[in-house]
C-alpha cells in the first residue's frame, strides 16, 4: 500500500491555524499545506469558482501522495467540499478522502450553549452560503444560528493592521451587529480560520459569559477521532513527522505573514498551479 502525507488547504494563511492544530495533536505524521494565495480571497467569490479552486488544489494533493486532505478552509468548505465529495473523489481511485471544517464544528457547538442561541462571525461567502445554520439544525435542531458576515476583517489581518484603532472599529463594529440580532447569544464561533487572530480583541468587546469557540482544537481532536474510527486511513499515512508548506504566490511574503498565523517561523515553496 503507498503510503503519503495529510494534505491541508486553505485560500491563504488562516489554515496555518488550523495545521497549527492538527500538528500539536498529531505530531507523528508528515504533513503538505497548500494556500492558494495567488487567488485569495476565496470569500467573496462565487460558487463555481470556488469549486473549481478547491477541486484543482485538492488534484494536486493527491497527485503528491495524500490519501487524506483538509480543507482548513470555511468557504472551500461551504462551497466546494459536497461537491468533490459527491462528484469527484471516485475519479481520484479507492481510498482517498476529503473533509472539511464546518462539519467537525457543527458536531460539538450546541453542547456548548446553553441558551441554544448561537453566533457565527464568518465571510461573506460562508455566511451566504447558508452552511452553518443548515448543518447545526442536522444535529442540534433546538438552537438558532444568527450570523454577521465580516468582510473587512480578513484584509485587515493580512496587512498586519489588526491591533490597530482602525481595526478596533470594524471588529466592534461586527460584533455588535451579530449581538444586535438577540440578546441571549452565549456562544460564538469563529467560523473563519483567520479570526483567532483576533480572540483577544474580540474577547475585551464581548460582554462577559459569552463562550468564544475557534476551530482549530476542534478539527484537530476530530481528525483524531476520525483516523482512530478509519483504521485503514490511518495505515496509509507516513509518520516521520515533517511538515511542508506551498503557496502559489510569492514565497518569501508567504513566509513572512504565514509566521503569523502558524505561530513560529516556515519556509515555503512557490507552487504554479495557474
Amino acid at each position: 500500500m503507498t503510503k503519503g502525507p495529510i494534505g491541508v488547504f486553505d485560500s491563504g494563511y488562516g489554515g496555518l491555524t488550523v495545521l497549527q492544530s492538527i500538528v500539536c495533536k498529531l505530531p507523528q505524521y508528515n504533513y503538505l499545506y497548500l494556500g492558494d494565495n495567488a487567488r485569495a480571497p476565496y470569500g467573496s467569490r462565487s460558487f463555481e469558482t470556488v469549486y473549481q479552486y478547491t477541486l484543482q488544489c485538492v488534484e494536486w494533493f493527491f497527485k503528491q501522495g495524500c490519501p487524506l486532505v483538509i480543507l482548513a478552509c470555511n468557504t472551500a468548505s461551504a462551497k466546494a467540499l459536497r461537491t468533490i465529495q459527491q462528484n469527484d473523489i471516485a475519479t481520484f481511485g479507492a481510498g482517498k478522502r476529503v473533509l472539511g471544517v464546518i462539519r467537525p464544528t457543527t458536531e460539538i457547538i450546541g453542547e456548548c450553549t446553553q441558551s441554544n442561541k448561537v453566533g457565527i462571525l464568518a465571510t461573506s461567502g460562508t455566511v451566504l452560503s447558508g452552511s452553518y445554520p443548515i448543518e447545526i439544525n442536522k444535529f442540534f435542531p433546538k438552537c438558532e444560528v444568527y450570523q454577521e458576515a465580516c468582510p473587512m476583517w480578513v484584509p485587515l489581518i493580512e496587512n498586519n493592521e489588526h491591533n490597530s484603532a482602525g481595526a478596533a472599529y470594524f471588529i466592534e463594529k461586527h460584533i455588535n451587529h451579530l449581538l444586535a440580532q438577540s440578546n441571549n447569544i452565549d456562544t460564538i464561533l469563529l467560523a473563519c480560520t483567520h479570526y483567532p487572530l483576533l480572540i483577544n480583541i474580540i474577547t475585551k468587546l464581548l460582554p462577559p459569559g459569552i463562550t468564544i469557540l475557534s476551530q482549530g482544537e476542534i478539527v484537530a481532536n476530530s481528525l483524531a477521532t476520525y483516523l482512530q474510527r478509519h483504521k485503514w486511513m490511518e495505515k496509509s499515512l507516513t509518520k516521520d513527522g515533517q511538515v511542508s508548506f506551498f503557496t502559489t504566490d510569492d514565497a518569501a511574503d508567504f513566509d513572512n505573514k504565514g509566521s503569523l498565523f502558524y505561530g513560529k517561523p516556515l519556509t515555503s515553496t512557490h507552487l504554479d498551479l495557474i
